[in-house]
């Protein structure tokens, strides 16, 4: 009798002793579907869609992909739910470009979409503010009141996706603050780290001669990738606040106040600098600033294989000691430019940016699709010949 409790004590320490096992749950993703004949009393099938954006977005959960039809959609929404890294929420417009947010005819909020959510993804979408600048409505754009739309996609959260989306005509007519605007922001705030923003085009930001709204901001780690930015009031790529260790490559910045200025200062969560960023294979053409150093910036920062010319008050200004390498200065010699109208930066068989640039970041498509070598023939600014 004495051996059954000598068993089970012995059973006892065995389970006990066992090393835990973790098991990741399986995530099954959910399609949501939004078109402009959906209603939000759906439930959002294929077959019986949702009409807004912000009701798509309360229904969310981790794996969740919002597929949005072609059509015109208000903005002034929030994200807030968060994915997972093994189970991202997917926002994407079925046609790029074709999913199109512009302001309601009374505007409640400054921002087009308003991302406090993390492990999200927002893929192909216009947003188009023209409705609240002179030129939309001198295009004949529906008029909006209300608030004006100081950022067409912000995001404050952590590993977030803002990929291959067209921005434009946010800003223009806002009074000129201290206040930070942007056609993108990646915000450290609420304490957002490594997002990427990869593929935008984003141009037409900002009132005349307002150095404080800017085409791209970033302001904790993370990349800007493969970008084009124009026509902005301040810089066309900003790295500030607590922004460090970010990559910025192979982007094209035309026809702004900066194209790409590196600084940090008025830091929310850090003492700063802004150091180990690298920037790498732009092209900063045709700006009154090419690249600069501003504020608290380290000795880490790397400057290689840009191509700087025509920025009418300097194309460099870093920090003393501070150095660039691999520099290309001359025409960048693109199919089509035209400082006021609608460029095509494809580059020209002649271009110097041929071949200029470095394969170790050229990673992925460039703007228009076209795979990079990653290890050979790389060139510089958002397309590859």
């Amino acid at each position: 009798m004495a051996l059954l409790p000598l068993l089970l004590v012995l059973a006892g320490c065995r389970v006990k002793d066992a090393p835990a096992v973790t098991v990741t749950p399986q995530v099954v993703p959910t399609e949501l579907y939004v078109a402009p004949d959906g209603l939000d009393s759906n439930p959002g099938t294929r077959s019986a869609p949702l009409r807004t954006l912000a009701r798509a977005a309360r229904l969310v959960a981790p794996g969740t992909i919002v597929n949005v039809r072609p059509g015109t959609y208000h903005g002034g929404f929030r994200t807030d739910i968060n994915g997972l890294p093994n189970a991202r929420i997917v926002f994407r417009a079925t046609e790029p470009w074709r999913a199109r947010v512009v302001p309601p005819s009374v505007s409640n909020s400054d921002v087009a979409w308003d991302n406090r959510a993390s492990h999200v993804d927002i893929e192909g979408f216009e947003v188009d503010g023209s409705a609240q600048s002179d030129s939309g409505q001198q295009l004949g754009a529906t008029t909006s009141t209300g608030k004006k739309w100081t950022v067409g996609i912000y995001s404050g959260g952590s590993y977030n996706r803002i990929a291959g989306n067209h921005v434009h005509h946010v800003a223009n007519t806002i009074a000129c603050t201290t206040t930070d605007g942007a056609g993108i922001g990646v915000d450290s705030f609420y304490k957002g780290i490594h997002s990427e923003v990869n593929g935008n085009s984003v141009h037409d930001i900002g009132p005349p001669g307002c150095r404080f709204v800017h085409g791209i901001y970033m302001n904790a780690p993370g990349s800007i990738r493969n970008n084009i930015v124009y026509r902005v009031s301040g810089s066309g790529i900003l790295l500030w606040h607590d922004a460090h260790h970010i990559l910025v490559a192979n982007n094209t910045v035309t026809a702004s106040e900066t194209g790409i200025l590196v600084g940090g200062g008025d830091f929310f969560h850090s003492k700063g600098p802004n150091d180990h960023t690298q920037v790498l294979n732009n092209i900063a053409y045709d700006n009154r600033h090419g690249i600069a150093e501003l504020g608290a910036t380290g000795r880490n920062n790397s400057y290689r294989n840009n191509l700087v010319f025509r920025n009418a008050e300097g194309d460099w200004q870093l920090a003393q000691g501070m150095q660039h390498s691999g520099t290309v200065t001359a025409d960048p010699g693109f199919i089509d430019y035209n400082r006021d109208g609608a460029p095509d930066f494809r580059l020209a068989a002649t271009s110097a940016a041929i071949g200029k640039g470095l394969a170790a970041e050229a990673r992925g498509p460039d703007f228009y699709g076209k795979p990079r070598t990653g290890a050979g023939q790389v060139d510089i600014g958002a397309a590859q010949h």
